[in-house]
């Protein structure tokens, strides 16, 4: 991707494993070359247009904005109601009444519409009222588009200044009379306020409103305001000569394959957001007006007024032969990106690459640009690529946020450098301790005091891995040999964890998966597995063998299920584990994963449920000493009462493992024993 070295080095340290000699930039050759490709083929097929319509303009960055560029943000402001005074009263109705939130459009008004429905009003359809302020006589109208319960029933129409405005103006053959430049200050078409900047029109024009006698009431309204994602300031919709892309003719293919679940989204709610996108979207504005990016591929003839979109450079007309120049805009930097799924691979080449890579398996991204990118990648790689959607899955991970619940920003100081999480706890206890603090929100909040505590897991894995290293100097690598209720049983949990981080993985739950694997590790198998086989290492060569072949298969097994998490230790520590060379891979990375259908045969509930009782005992005992402050080097006196005579059995054969874990100078169990006195 087109990323600087210094964020480069931030993905290798964190570890992850992409080909970091394949890099690419959407302003290559062969890149420009498919942005042009694209272009072009909308363009002959009629896709693409120019046109003099509404757009989002941003008056600090001078550029045109796609609707999905636009942040809106709820403000504190007001709706003014404005009598306009008509041109020929109607018995003793001598005004319109309208309401609006931006007073200053005014300027631009070329009619008032009504409700065709609407009974208060039938008598004023075809009738003008006159523009206050300004004095210009305009008609009224009648168009559905007006909500009848809203306001007075009455609206402004400014169709240079109001996307919905537009459409009245285009079905009523009105007017666009555009008062403002492209810096937001009123042009000479707003005669007495030009040169005014908008809101400083606004004041003026209200004030003098008042003035007038034409202001009848001003209430507070609170409403979505538009602002710029790239400087936050107030958009402005302004009529303006720009590019478009027809997407209501393109859509169709990529939202059948999301409801048909052909293209799955991660969590499933967020396809409701696609759609809803999908099936309200609007012809999608491409032209910008900025320095930088894909300049459009398109040449004027100023002789003949020839104008031609061309995928090489062209200098003289095609059809006259006179000079040409090329469109200034460049392109929205979405329309170069939604080709990236087969743009990197040579398209519209027919490269190796791209036959074996495309359609690619999974993107993970972020709510905010499902649609300003994943939406456009669906429907230009169906379009493009004969039909094939780009990916089959979409994971939407969470908005990582800190510990308060605020974003990450500058200003706030409350950012966080990966470098330096990876300095203090290391990259292994970094990407665990993320991952872990995921939940089902799409909110996370980030503590990183909470990696100490994975930084003490990676501890625990290398210090368990030593023990059973140290235990192993004389084993010969092999199959297990499970000869213990104990072993029967962390094998048989092993299985179970092998499902759980399958299932996890295919869900994509990988805070559910990290939160699985930290149990069994730490727990599982040091706290209780290790423990309960230490004592085999001094007895029978069988003993110590069994012991050794269990040791080491999970530890192997559970080095292979941790390392897409923590890769640097599990590396680190499997290249020295003692595995059979013939069928030993390079690396873990690309070892075979654990077969959970291999691992089902270990599957032994019998087992499962007596070590369960071996601990449940073992921590009663335990949790006596906390309760009494009882030292852990004391002995004590147990006796268990047990509900059935299949627990006795279970309980009297682990009865060596519970007094050398519980340190019991006696151990008794039977069914329904009486409490023995002061205990």
């Amino acid at each position: 991707s087109d990323v600087c070295s210094s964020d480069l080095e931030q993905i290798k340290r964190i570890g992850c494993s992409i080909d970091y000699e394949d890099e690419w930039f959407t302003m290559n050759e062969s890149y420009q070359r498919a942005v042009r490709e694209t272009f072009v083929d909308w363009w002959d097929a009629g896709y693409v247009y120019r046109g003099n319509r509404i757009i989002n303009w941003c008056p600090r960055c001078k550029t045109a904005l796609a609707d999905d560029e636009v942040e809106h943000e709820d403000l504190a402001g007001h709706l003014w109601h404005i009598a306009y005074p008509l041109v020929e009263p109607k018995g003793e109705l001598t005004h319109a009444i309208i309401a609006t939130t931006r007073p200053e459009t005014m300027l631009g008004d070329v009619a008032i519409a009504v409700n065709p429905k609407d009974e208060r009003y039938q008598d004023l359809i075809g009738t003008m009222v006159t523009l206050p302020l300004v004095g210009r006589q305009i008609p009224i109208v009648a168009d559905d588009y007006v909500d009848i319960d809203f306001g007075t029933g009455m609206v402004k129409i400014t169709p240079a200044h109001d996307p919905n405005d537009f459409e009245v103006g285009e079905r009523h053959s009105l007017e666009k009379i555009n008062v403002m430049s492209d810096d937001a200050y009123i042009n000479e078409l707003g005669g007495a306020y030009a040169g005014l900047d908008r809101f400083e029109a606004r004041e003026a024009i209200v004030a003098d409103l008042e003035k007038q006698g034409f202001l009848v009431e001003v209430e507070d309204h609170e409403h979505a305001v538009g602002h710029c994602y790239r400087c936050h300031t107030v958009v402005e919709p302004w009529l303006s000569d720009q590019w478009f892309v027809d997407m209501q003719r393109l859509v169709e293919p990529a939202i059948e394959v999301v409801k048909s679940g052909e293209v799955e989204f991660h969590p499933q709610r967020f396809a409701k957001t696609y759609l809803s996108w999908m099936e309200n979207i609007r012809n999608w504005c491409i032209s910008r007006q900025l320095w930088w990016g894909h300049r459009i591929p398109v040449f004027y003839c100023d002789e003949c007024g020839e104008m031609v979109a061309s995928k090489t450079d062209l200098t003289v007309c095609p059809k006259c032969g006179a000079p040409v120049r090329q469109d200034e805009d460049v392109l929205d930097t979405w329309f170069s990106s939604q080709l990236w799924p087969f743009a990197v691979f040579g398209w519209p080449e027919k490269s190796e690459e791209l036959s074996y890579f495309y359609p690619t398996s999974v993107l993970s991204t972020a709510r905010d640009i499902i649609n300003l990118w994943v939406a456009r990648m669906i429907v230009s790689g169906m379009y493009f690529m004969d039909g094939k959607v780009p990916f089959k899955d979409v994971i939407i991970h969470p908005t990582v946020l800190d510990k308060l619940g605020r974003r990450m920003s500058k200003s706030l100081g409350n950012g966080v450098d990966p470098i330096e999480l990876i300095d203090e706890y290391g990259a292994d206890a970094m990407r665990f301790g993320l991952l872990v603090q995921v939940t089902g929100s799409q909110d996370m909040k980030f503590d990183r005091e909470k990696l100490g505590i994975y930084r003490n897991f990676a501890n625990k894995i290398w210090n368990a891995s030593r023990f059973v290293l140290m235990n192993c100097e004389d084993y010969t690598p092999s199959e297990p040999k499970p000869t213990t209720v104990a072993d029967r049983w962390i094998l048989s949990r092993l299985a179970r964890l092998t499902q759980d981080v399958d299932k996890n993985f295919d869900n994509y739950e990988f805070g559910e998966m990290t939160r699985v694997l930290y149990d069994f590790f730490w727990n599982e198998f040091c706290n209780w597995y290790i423990e309960l086989s230490k004592g085999r290492f001094g007895g029978t060569a069988e003993e110590r063998a069994s012991a050794q072949s269990v040791l080491m298969y999970v530890l192997d097994q559970s080095l292979r299920l941790l390392h897409p998490i923590m890769p640097f230790i599990t590396e680190e520590i499997w290249q020295n584990l003692p595995v059979d060379e013939g069928k030993k891979a390079a690396s873990l990375m690309i070892a075979e994963w654990p077969s959970e259908e291999a691992l089902r045969e270990y599957i032994d509930e019998e087992a499962e449920r007596s070590i369960e009782c071996v601990k449940a005992t073992v921590s009663a005992a335990r949790s006596v000493r906390a309760r009494y402050g009882i030292s852990p080097k004391e002995t004590l006196a147990m006796v268990v009462s047990a509900e059935e005579l299949s627990l006795v059995n279970i309980l009297e054969v682990e009865a060596e493992f519970i007094a050398k874990l519980a340190n019991l100078s006696t151990f008794r169990v039977g069914v329904n024993e009486d409490k023995p006195a002061q205990s």
